[in-house]
């Protein structure tokens, strides 16, 4: 397949960042997050809508080339898709993501849960987490201390 060497790029750039336990599929077409780790998502394939930020987020298109970091606890959902949208999606140190649906009654704790996420050892495609997409998560993580 053609852009297979373009996924094993992104699992490659995101594992070499400590960014792993990579899959390849889509994003779910139902709103959800995950209140036990971040999730970056590399385009690789085709296109979507996606929303991001729950119900009331904001939409944006998709297409190969960009890459989303979606801290702890942001929602998101893929509303149109074209037929060969895919994405590698992975999480800082391997983390096991749980999955909460929107929908599903909001558990105990949860916004302690996410707020107690660290932020990220290294931007996943830049490598420095002085630079690049989680700069701002530093920042804020040394603001609190």
């Amino acid at each position: 397949m053609e852009d297979e060497p373009a996924a094993a790029f992104l699992e490659h750039r995101f594992a070499e960042n400590g960014w792993s336990n990579a899959f390849r599929w889509r994003v779910y077409d139902y709103h959800h997050y995950h209140t036990n780790t971040h999730e970056v998502l590399g385009v690789y394939a085709g296109n979507a809508l996606l929303q991001l930020g729950g119900p009331k987020g904001e939409k944006m298109h998709v297409r190969p080339g960009d890459v989303l970091v979606l801290p702890g606890g942001t929602g998101h959902i893929c509303l149109s898709h074209s037929d060969d949208f895919a994405v590698v999606g992975a999480y800082p140190n391997g983390e096991q993501p749980d999955l909460i649906k929107i929908t599903d009654e909001r558990p105990d704790g949860v916004a302690e849960k996410v707020d107690g996420i660290p932020a990220p050892e290294k931007d996943p495609f830049y490598g420095n987490a002085a630079s690049g997409m989680v700069s701002s998560w530093v920042e804020r993580e040394k603001r609190i201390k």
